[in-house]
């Protein structure tokens, strides 16, 4: 493709979907859609798109579009991936990538069966850390991962308190399915994305519940949630995330592995989002840290990335497969926290 014409549906987290698009000399962001009339005015008046739709189906209907992303709440992301993919766009979908396994599932066969792209936007994976990390694991620096934990804790971090977000039928969950997933991608991806056999899940909500009580809120979900998640090669990962929870931290990342050869982790500084990565190894009998500094290997973010590898015809990470593996862990993660055992992934 010589060039090609994107739209952007959800202006909330989607501005910097146009901003990303915008940044590949071959992209070119033709129309943007938005419920908010102020919000669509505002972010098309920034970054000069002069196509404006309140209706994310009237801009499908009217734009010939290539590609679409969609950053709206995670309600919305099976229908409009599947409204996307009947235009004949391919699609860029704000993680989660839907509500649950069944609707992933179903997006996944729409774009498969049509020939379109379906990439998730785990943009965790999209840094030069993040990158430098992957190719040390790939080159086999750590061996055989057999052991995780990735963790996304805040001390006090709700957000949107009393919106979206707070209310299960339109998020989907709370922390789990909004922070955890991020940090869910980055370990599974490092890991090489093994197959999960089994799950251990639990949520909890003291916090939050009695601060939207006292406040008259909507809040239905969780405002943490811990789990293990066992694989069929027989490595384990812990999960852990939260909105709300007594800690020193106002926000806490971290991701380590073990394996049989090293062990690393990456973390955020100065409780922001600044990282610092380590590995630590044994050599000769002597132990060994290895700490990354810059420069590191380029990389473009997951908006460059999607455009490019239209263009190109590569293929993409972030897959809609990928994708579906983290749904389907999710709910068994949720499941079992509702049902008090473990869960089976088939």
């Amino acid at each position: 493709m010589d060039e090609i014409r994107l739209g952007v549906i959800g202006l909330g987290m989607g501005r910097n979907h146009v901003a990303g698009f915008q940044s590949h000399p071959k992209a070119r962001v033709v129309a943007v859609a938005d419920m908010n009339e102020r919000l669509l005015n505002e972010i098309a008046e920034r970054y000069g798109v002069e196509k404006r739709y309140t209706s994310a189906e009237d801009m499908l209907a009217k734009e010939h579009l290539d590609a679409v992303s969609i950053a709206t709440p995670n309600k919305f992301h099976a229908p409009l991936t599947l409204a996307a993919i009947a235009a004949g766009c391919h699609v860029l979908c704000e993680k989660p990538m839907a509500m649950n396994a069944i609707e992933a599932r179903e997006m996944l066969d729409a774009a498969q069966k049509a020939g379109r792209r379906l990439m998730i936007n785990f943009s965790y994976r999209f840094n030069e850390m993040s990158m430098a990390l992957k190719q040390q694991v790939d080159a086999g620096l750590l061996g055989e991962i057999y052991f995780g934990r990735t963790v996304w804790h805040r001390r006090r971090g709700l957000p949107g308190f009393g919106g979206w977000f707070g209310q299960k039928a339109l998020s989907g969950g709370g922390p789990l399915i909004d922070l955890g997933v991020h940090r869910l991608d980055l370990a599974l991806w490092l890991m090489g994305y093994p197959k999960p056999v089994w799950v251990m899940g639990s949520t909890y909500q003291h916090l939050s519940l009695a601060l939207a009580q006292k406040q008259g809120k909507t809040f239905d979900v969780e405002d943490l949630a811990a789990g293990m998640i066992r694989f069929e090669n027989g490595a384990t990962l812990m999960v852990e995330a939260s909105w709300a929870a007594n800690i020193k931290e106002s926000e806490f990342m971290e991701t380590r592995l073990y394996g049989t050869r090293a062990g690393l982790v990456q973390r955020n500084l100065d409780e922001g989002y600044r990282f610092e990565a380590e590995i630590f190894l044994e050599k000769d009998g002597a132990h060994f840290d290895m700490k990354l500094h810059p420069p590191y290997p380029p990389v473009t973010s997951s908006y460059y990335h999607f455009v490019d590898c239209l263009v190109t015809g590569k293929p993409h990470l972030a897959t809609g497969e990928e994708g579906l593996r983290v749904m389907q862990i999710l709910d068994a993660l949720y499941q079992s926290a509702a049902e008090g055992g473990p869960v089976k992934i088939e």
